[in-house]
């Protein structure tokens, strides 16, 4: 174990991990100058079109210091703030961390969120600035506010510029000094952290590990310490480019495992594996489930993809344990799921690789956070609601109460004052204000989470010219004037399009809805009503003119009584189809309301 370093790669978006990541590969030999590409460790389409990183990548690197050969086992990690989650399971895996920071851009919220994260788990920091090379860079600025961040030495500080590979040894050396050796014994029981996993077609569930005590064999019968299921470990090995196998794993190795696990939801992330002869007597603890806080309603377009959405949700969440999903009916688009999400980035990243990797169709209906709803004459305990059609009636209703976020801005100086006017608009409350350097401010607000899954993050990119980083906390729920817009189309409740909002904005969101569709639904026969109603009571009306056929256009002369019958035949006759006639809602018109909170 003194010869293994388990470390891990965190910074704001952009900031240039997966570049780092690259160039520490090529000088270590891990990749050959055939294998070398930009972003090696993102492996997803996604990941390389969006130019982030959307999962955590574990690979294994040899490197020989004071001629002696180390293994480091890296861990890239995502920057944005719905991925958090992937960067704590990353972080639950090492001893160490490179923290990195742009030189153009200095300290951004998500580069404290994540170190916070990091020194929560007592990782130790080294600090990179990054992008030295850019003429815009400015070094000695930066150096001073990762100062007053960590209270560093300036000699600890790495500079280094990972698009041009300066500095990469540095870090490398840096890396064996000064991150500890993982602590463990071999002679202890098994105990093994599991911090990721995937699917595999022909194998099954592939395990991502850490081993802190004990050892890890081929053959060797091994349980899952939170559901007690026993396995045979089928096969183990380490992380390369392509997986090596190995016959055996020792404490402070990080690997993976396939024991003929089939159903993917028998393995959780942050469970403890140990062996059955010999089991460790408790699981290592400190590893937290994350809560999603942002649900939507998942759809196939053909109803008869139903169950190959199924077995895609679920393949998903083995490989994302913060997905949650649940099934459900609605009236207009048959059966589905109510899926969470961390937020908005990371439901389209599902949308987008549901369609993508599994050739699967789908439609989400508008998005809503969870709500507590207290029924009058009740328990105390609330009915939780993610899905605004199941609200109860507002007369059987005491209170509602919506989730509130702490939000950390960091800005600059001389957009202080839209920011502020933003988040008052969004409901917010200043709570405090502070200065990190002479022209960069802190802002601290309190939210509804309901405010800033739609638009939020882009005004405030507007708003600050791009020169605005966020990231957010969960703080509590807050009693709040809740009210459920049903909207009604021909006189009949849509339930994929009702919403929950603040009573101050229902009205105006109401008006836009119906406005929407009635650009977007086809003209009929029939004149087609669209509604947007509180309860009982309408708040706003369009109305779909139906196509009109000239009835009387053969009717060249004669007496006038005979137009007549023809146009009172026809008014009687599109009566009569309002009554029995369907409207066909078009899928798209679920996508384009996603856009309407705005």
């Amino acid at each position: 174990m003194n010869y293994i370093r388990n470390f891990c790669i965190i910074a704001h978006i952009d900031h240039g991990k997966s570049t780092l990541a690259d160039r520490l590969l090529e000088f270590t030999n891990t990749i050959s100058i055939k294998e070398k590409k930009n972003q090696l460790l993102d492996s997803m389409d996604l990941e390389r079109e969006r130019g982030i990183t959307i999962k955590s990548h574990p690979i294994q690197m040899e490197y020989e210091y004071n001629e002696k050969k180390y293994i480091l086992n890296l861990i890239d990690t995502p920057g944005h703030v719905d991925f958090s989650y992937e960067v704590s399971r990353s972080i639950s895996a090492c001893e160490g961390a490179l923290l990195i920071i742009d030189a153009t851009q200095s300290i951004q919220s998500q580069t404290i969120s994540n170190l916070y994260l990091a020194l929560s788990k007592d990782l130790t920091i080294i600090p990179i600035i990054n992008k030295i090379d850019l003429p815009n860079s400015n070094i000695e600025l930066v150096k001073n506010d990762i100062i007053e961040l960590l209270g560093c030495n300036k000699d600890d500080i790495i500079c280094t510029s990972a698009k041009k590979g300066i500095g990469i040894k540095n870090i490398l050396d840096s890396i064996i000094s000064r991150i500890p050796a993982p602590k463990g014994d071999i002679k202890l029981p098994l105990q093994a952290i599991i911090f990721d996993s995937i699917y595999n077609t022909f194998r099954g569930v592939q395990t991502y590990f850490r081993i802190k005590n004990g050892t890890l064999k081929t053959g060797q019968k091994i349980k899952f310490m939170s559901t007690n299921n026993v396995y045979n470990v089928e096969e183990i090995g380490i992380f390369k480019l392509k997986n090596i196998k190995k016959k055996r794993l020792n404490a402070g190795n990080v690997g993976y495992l396939i024991a003929g696990i089939k159903n993917p939801s028998e393995v959780k992330v942050g469970d403890t594996l140990t062996e059955v002869k010999n089991p460790a007597k408790k699981p290592i603890g400190g590893f937290k489930e994350v809560k999603p806080m942002l649900f939507a309603g998942i759809y196939p377009r053909e109803n008869e993809k139903y169950k190959e959405l199924r077995i895609a949700i679920a393949k998903l969440h083995l490989n994302d344990s913060s997905l949650s999903f649940t099934p459900e009916t609605s009236y207009a688009l048959g059966t589905g799921f109510r899926c969470g999400f961390l937020g908005m980035l990371h439901m389209e990243i599902m949308k987008e690789r549901l369609e993508r990797e599994y050739n699967i169709d789908v439609i989400t209906t508008l998005p809503n956070v969870h709500y507590n709803a207290y029924l009058k004459n009740s328990s105390k305990n609330p009915l939780l609601i993610n899905n605004p059609y199941d609200l109860p009636d507002k007369n059987k209703l005491e209170k509602i109460e919506e989730p509130y976020i702490k939000a950390y801005i960091i800005t600059m100086a001389k957009y202080i004052g839209g920011i502020m006017q933003l988040c008052i608009e969004k409901r917010g409350v200043i709570k405090n204000q502070s200065y990190i350097t002479n022209n960069r401010v802190e802002l601290i607000f309190e939210l509804p989470l309901s405010e800033i899954i739609f638009d939020f993050y882009d005004k405030l990119k507007t708003i600050s010219k791009g020169y605005a980083s966020f990231d957010y906390t969960h703080l509590e729920y807050r009693k709040s004037d809740m009210v459920k817009i049903d909207i009604l189309i021909n006189g009949k409740i849509v339930d994929a399009l009702s919403t929950l909002v603040h009573i101050k904005k229902a009205f105006s969101i109401g008006k836009k809805i119906c406005n929407n569709l009635s650009k977007i639904i086809p003209k009929q026969q029939f004149e087609i009503p669209i509604q947007a109603a509180i309860g009982k009571k309408i708040i706003s009306r369009e109305t779909i003119r139906s196509l009109r056929k000239n009835v009387i256009s053969k009717c060249y002369g004669g007496d006038v009584t005979r137009k007549r019958k023809l146009l009172e035949k026809q008014k009687k006759g599109k009566k009569k189809m309002r009554t029995i006639g369907f409207v066909d809602i078009p899928q798209y018109a679920f996508i384009s309301i996603l856009k309407l909170k705005n």
